[in-house]
């Protein structure tokens, strides 16, 4: 099957913007640095990453009769904030399990920011105090069974809507979005820079952008940046959806080892909580192209493009294009880190 064959519910509002960012490019005095973001990308919730994913899945809820998405991620999900998101536009219900994945001292992380959004949309927000990982969790399975008890039709998304069969599609077909978005720029990316945590995201790209080589595009390299601080397990489930997504849209060949690169160095020791290098990178960021990011994500995956990109590790004169994939609302969680303003370079 090709990935045309495949149902999607659109979502998004089309394809989301590209746009160069040329004072950041300047400043860093090397390649040229371009964003697509995803955090435009729709109207649902301040949108995000999540919700191109989502488009793929919400057929199969919708023809297995559920009346109920089922989801899993940490107080300051992006991902569970965008399910509800996507629950109340569809007209169903939706459970969230929200468990304790950052250990991040603020009074009010269970209260502002992305899990304040879920609630106003109506969801069953469930805390909690299980810590970080990106496997299958006792607490998501309850929260379907509870469901199912009580007469409703369960839809089971994973964190991250990522280990999911269908999780890999939304960013395989953000892969061709991209290659006709170069056609109508004038531009070929020839590397692309992305967060990796739970791994679906950067696995779709991967897949997508095969799909094109093998269909007679050009060679790319699709830099997966890690803000899991659990390296090992975040490369082998990358790994592990960009082969399957590959094959489920007919790539035609083997994923290589080399396709699949995800880089250390930004994530700090624990996910979820800002280092130095963060912080530097969304006040550069905000300050030099008034783009906001967040701590947990994009904070992480633009202090490693910024590395990368001054240190030439990324050629001088690549094109490249940063996956901006949304998040900002969890900044409300960490405002004590932004209580005075504090300008680059001074």
């Amino acid at each position: 099957m090709s990935i045309a064959d495949f149902p999607r519910h659109l979502l998004t509002f089309g394809p989301s913007p590209i746009h160069p960012l040329d004072r950041l490019s300047s400043h860093l005095g090397g390649a040229r640095i371009w964003a697509k973001r995803e955090d435009c990308n729709c109207g649902l919730a301040f949108g995000g990453n999540k919700v191109r994913k989502l488009e793929y899945l919400v057929p199969e809820a919708i023809a297995q009769g559920a009346d109920t998405l089922v989801s899993i991620g940490g107080y300051q999900s992006n991902h569970t904030r965008q399910v509800a998101a996507v629950a109340a536009h569809l007209g169903m219900k939706c459970v969230l399990v929200q468990e304790k994945w950052v250990d991040w001292p603020d009074s009010v992380n269970d209260r502002v920011g992305n899990i304040m959004l879920s609630r106003i949309m109506g969801a069953e927000v469930r805390l909690d105090d299980a810590g970080f990982d990106i496997g299958f969790r006792d607490s998501w399975k309850q929260a379907i069974a509870d469901v199912q008890e009580r007469g409703g039709t369960p839809y089971a998304i994973p964190a991250g809507a990522s280990d999911h069969p269908l999780g890999g599609m939304g960013f395989a077909n953000w892969a061709y979005e991209v290659a006709q978005q170069e056609e109508e720029l004038g531009v070929f990316f020839d590397t692309i820079v992305v967060c990796t945590v739970t791994g679906s995201t950067h696995a779709g790209m991967i897949a997508g952008f095969a799909a094109l080589e093998a269909a007679g595009g050009r060679p790319r390299r699709v830099v997966g940046i890690d803000a899991s601080a659990t390296l090992d397990k975040t490369r082998d489930q990358v790994a592990r959806i960009a082969r399957r997504t590959a094959e489920l849209i007919d790539v035609g060949r083997d994923l290589r080892d080399d396709e699949i690169t995800v880089l250390e160095g930004w994530a700090g020791d624990l996910y979820g909580i800002p280092v130095q290098s963060t912080l530097d990178a969304i006040r550069l960021t905000g300050q030099l192209e008034g783009v906001i990011i967040d701590p947990v994500y994009e904070g992480k995956s633009m202090a490693g493009l910024i590395d990368l990109v001054s240190q030439r590790e990324i050629p001088a004169d690549s094109n490249v294009l940063y996956a901006h994939l949304g998040g900002q609302p969890a900044l409300n969680a960490y405002s004590a880190l932004f209580s005075a303003t504090r300008r680059v370079g001074e």
